[in-house]
């Protein structure tokens, strides 16, 4: 989701991927594919016959004022228009990309298989609300993309306040300064005509895919992963195919070999498959540019399915000349898949490549800065928010970065509150901004990023505009009144959402001894627990595995690193079957800072650089075979010495 600005420098995009490659090989092997991990929802049915396509209506000119104006027909901006429209604002609906439907992701982007935010035991979803009111308008957890366009299209039809303008060719916002604070006002529109119109508002959602409105305000934000040491880093971009000839005999045999396959993360239901992980062996035609993973498998209404599976990478999200070309990436690469699924699986012997999706599916880019980031300890401590407007609880997925990186699961958290702070960007008042680049460090974001909690954040930021200009007051003033943030889960628990406090009780890993030197090393992108949040901080670590961990550490200060971690195992026979002592932890440490000192010294000149601590020193049970959590209680300490921050 851009460029931006952060007070961490690079770190080398080498070590970030051999970090990842090596640190967590274990769950990365198992994890390759990365297929979407769900159990079978109710389905509501299909027809079996695909349904007419309807036309928006697009006003040809807009009103010189409205007291909200939401920018960005996806998912979010739907959900965002509706709200403030029931709540009595004169809302309009615009989007700067050439669409003649809403929903984009969705819709456009053929992402038709919902990452749910599911409740514990699988009773349930979190958030209800209009998600639930426009789920329950098509097919199931995977849906056909034309019912579910016309179940947007028949919400907002349907509120007579909403005005929808399609096919902007350029959107600006409208920035008021006085002194150092600025204020957003409205948006300068090119018309699709090429005649320009300025539009006036009380207030806007920002709830374009990548904050294009709020990064031109000039709010702060993150791009990819820098909020961790690489600004290049971030993950691929998908471009979605769709298959035809997939009859009901067709559909029964994938979901034969998927319900008979004994991976548990293999299965298939009525509308929804997931599972041929080997595909992670695929032999890609665009070397270096594109990978596949395991498929996920949306059955639409007409003899198709849409195939999610094709990463794509090098791509910058947030420029349209980067988006075409890993639609081209991708257009060339779908060919050849099919020829190899065809050539394969029997079950896909009749199938053929019946088109690509018309935009692609861009994970990431930027983050905006807002008066709270949501972090990946909020997700693996499972907390609340006083402010919560959205709850989560999608594992934070993080998928590939590069053809080598096999991604990752972090975490999966229970349930997480995203609070109404995450939504008000740093600087600029008279703006919210939901959906993917909303105030979310980049873990953090691999959970958040699902589209049904952007919809819930869309509700809630809807709301949000009708109680600010009922109060007078700017949504950063809003933010910090639990009066009237309590008013304001009041009013959406009456639209049917659910927001009521909650505790969850803590986890396991939570009462180790470990638990701190966990929190950093997850933070730092060092550790992953998977979908069972399995960390091993028991298991007995080696001496290879405490490079690769000294060598991701860079990344807290990388001018600090002057050294190469991998001297402290020069000459060393099987560095990864060899025991980790901590005479060999702290040498692989002081080789990493560039420290001229023996192994013998290394515990030493740690603790004289306040790189090591005396507590942590006590946690150590066997020094002479440390333990994953006894590593990360030493990148604790490290961090915590050369940021002078815990």
């Amino acid at each position: 989701m851009a460029k931006g600005t952060s007070s961490s420098g690079p770190v080398s995009k080498g070590w970030l991927f051999w970090m990842w490659a090596l640190i967590v090989a274990a769950v990365l092997a198992a994890a390759a594919a990365l297929y979407v991990e769900r159990d079978a929802l109710p389905q509501q049915g299909r027809t079996g016959e695909e349904a007419a396509l309807e036309t928006v209506q697009s006003v040809k000119q807009p009103k010189s004022s409205y007291d909200v104006i939401v920018v960005g027909t996806d998912p979010e901006g739907v959900t965002a228009a509706i709200s403030a429209a029931r709540s009595g604002l004169s809302t309009l609906l615009v989007d700067g990309r050439d669409r003649d439907i809403l929903g984009g992701l969705m819709t456009l982007g053929w992402l038709n298989s919902i990452d749910m935010n599911y409740k514990p035991d699988q009773h349930g979803v979190f958030n209800k609300g209009l998600f639930t009111e426009w789920f329950d308008r098509i097919e199931g957890d995977s849906f056909d993309v034309v019912t579910a366009a016309n179940a947007f299209y028949d919400l907002v039809r349907k509120e007579p306040n909403i005005d929808v303008l399609l096919k902007a060719q350029k959107m600006e916002p409208l920035v008021e300064s006085s002194g150092a604070a600025r204020t957003v006002t409205g948006v300068q529109l090119t018309l699709a005509n090429g005649s320009q119109q300025t539009v006036h508002a009380k207030s806007v959602i920002d709830a374009t895919q990548d904050a294009d409105i709020a990064a031109a305000a000039g709010v702060p934000y993150t791009y990819g992963r820098e909020d961790i040491g690489d600004k290049n880093a971030k993950m691929a971009v998908t471009l979605v195919f769709r298959l035809k000839n997939v009859t009901p005999d067709v559909w029964s045999a994938i979901q034969k070999r998927l319900k008979d396959d004994k991976d548990p993360g293999t299965d298939a239901n009525e509308v929804s498959a997931w599972g041929y992980g080997e595909l992670y062996n695929y032999p890609e035609f665009n070397k270096g540019k594109a990978k596949m993973r395991g498929l996920n498998i949306g059955r639409q209404n007409n003899n198709t399915a849409l195939i999610n599976a094709l990463q794509i990478f090098g791509i910058d999200g947030s420029d349209p000349q980067s988006r075409a070309e890993a639609v081209r990436i991708g257009q060339s690469e779908a060919e050849h898949v099919v020829d190899y699924l065809k050539s394969h699986y029997a079950e896909f012997a009749g199938v053929e490549l019946d088109a690509t999706a018309p935009e692609p599916y861009v994970r990431e880019t930027r983050h905006m800065l807002g008066e709270y980031r949501l972090n990946i300890i909020d997700l693996l401590e499972n907390r609340d928010q006083w402010d919560r407007i959205a709850i989560g609880s999608y594992e934070a997925d993080i998928q590939r970065i590069a053809p080598t990186d096999g991604g990752a699961v972090v975490l999966n958290p229970q349930q997480y509150a995203v609070p109404f702070r995450s939504l008000v960007p740093l600087e600029v008042d008279g703006l919210l901004v939901v959906g993917r680049a909303a105030s979310y460090d980049s873990l953090a974001h691999g959970s958040a990023r699902v589209i049904p909690t952007g919809m819930a954040e869309g509700q809630s930021a809807g709301a949000a505009a009708k109680l600010a200009q009922e109060k007078n007051m700017t949504f950063r003033q809003l933010s910090a009144s639990k009066a009237d943030i309590a008013e304001l889960q009041s009013r959406l628990n009456q639209m049917g959402m659910e927001l009521q406090p909650f505790t969850v009780k803590p986890a396991p890993y939570m009462t180790h001894k470990s638990y701190e030197g966990l929190k950093a090393a997850v933070r730092l992108a060092l550790a992953t627990g998977g979908y069972k949040n399995e960390f091993a901080l028991d298991d007995p670590s080696n001496a290879k595995r405490m490079v690769n961990l000294a060598g991701g550490a860079k990344k807290i200060k990388p001018a600090a690193f002057a050294g190469d971690p991998s001297a402290a195992i020069a000459g060393m026979n099987a560095p990864d079957k060899a025991p980790l002592t901590l005479e060999q932890a702290c040498y692989t440490l002081t080789s990493a800072l560039g420290a001229q000192v023996q192994a013998g010294e290394a515990q030493s000149e740690l603790m004289r650089r306040g790189l090591l601590t005396e507590a942590t020193l006590q946690t150590i049970a066997n020094r002479q075979s440390l333990s994953n959590g006894d590593t990360y209680m030493l990148i604790k300490d490290l961090q915590a010495g050369l940021t002078g921050t815990p």
